[in-house]
């Protein structure tokens, strides 16, 4: 199997709960705390882990958080790589209400980052060896740290020879596109944003997503359409994918599973197509499990083999 590198600078632990009922200004007694390691990378290679492959991760990690997060790793058994930094990892919230079934989310900000931090966390990248097939930039970007990050990332891939997918927004995608990303992965309010179109209809999306393929700027790109599934584009193919129905439980890390999924297919040597549609198995399987829990690779697998048995 071809190697994947996930990275994500602005990884957290991410604490979750329950409680029956969230009210104002009054002390509430929740249940046992569960904790888990968060943030874009972060997931995407826990997700990978999940369905059966194997990655490295990249990542900064400071304070006792940095230090409580490379165990939390560890206890996943996961291959992971922390970078130095002063700053203390982030933590983030989810409180789910038992009575409404509904759940409230609270992320913190990520730590400051030196411009010394997140250069040497570049020439971290640059340097590994072996270097990846295939890498993964996930996630937001934090404090100190320039819109132009992934867009280095990007740049330091096509020098050694590695695909480079990223899955984040705003302005860090732009920047990114702007050396030519080999995959992106946004939903539908992302794409609009990105494209300056409010494009509604599934042919003005395919179209609007052909563009910016044959602009260069992304080579394949797979938009998540919510409840409507996914519409896979690429110069070979433009495919609108509708998942089986299933329970959903939450919708926490789905879009992190989908691209664990297109990404471990990829490095298996399955097709793009193949491994968008196993993406979008794999995203839908999150959705059936509880809180913050990623996809389970039965359920992926099993809904990857109803999906293909339909063509």
């Amino acid at each position: 199997m071809k190697r994947i590198v996930a990275l994500t600078l602005n990884p957290a632990i991410d604490k979750s709960s329950s409680v029956s009922h969230v009210v104002a200004e009054r002390k509430l007694y929740c249940a046992r705390p569960r904790f888990e390691p968060g943030g874009g990378g972060v997931n995407v290679a826990r997700a990978v882990k999940k369905l059966g492959g194997e990655s490295v991760l990249l990542y900064p990690a400071g304070g006792l958080t940095g230090t409580r997060l490379r165990e939390l790793l560890d206890e996943e058994a996961l291959h992971h790589r922390p970078f130095p930094i002063k700053g203390a990892v982030r933590e983030s919230l989810a409180i789910f209400e038992e009575a409404t079934g509904q759940q409230y989310r609270f992320g913190m900000p990520g730590p400051e980052l030196s411009q010394d931090e997140w250069e040497g966390f570049l020439r971290e990248l640059s340097g590994m060896e072996p270097f990846p097939d295939y890498l993964v930039a996930s996630g937001s970007l934090p404090p100190g740290v320039p819109a132009g990050f992934y867009a280095e990332v990007v740049r330091i891939g096509k020098e050694r020879g590695a695909r480079t997918i990223v899955d984040t927004s705003g302005e860090a995608l732009e920047e990114a596109l702007k050396e030519g990303v080999f995959l992106i992965k946004p939903n539908i309010r992302e794409f609009r944003e990105m494209v300056g179109e409010d494009v509604k209809e599934k042919q003005q999306i395919a179209e609007a997503a052909r563009r910016l393929v044959e602009s260069g700027r992304c080579e394949a790109l797979t938009i998540s359409l919510g409840a409507a599934g996914a519409l896979m584009v690429s110069k070979e193919f433009c495919r609108h994918i509708v998942p089986p129905t299933v329970p959903i439980s939450s919708k926490v890390g789905a879009g992190d599973s989908m691209v664990a999924g297109i990404v471990l297919s990829l490095a298996r040597g399955m097709s793009l197509e193949e491994s968008c549609l196993f993406g979008v198995a794999a995203g839908t399987a999150a959705v059936m499990t509880p809180g913050s829990e990623l996809c389970r690779r039965e359920d992926a697998e099993r809904l990857y083999r109803s999906m293909t048995s339909e063509q």
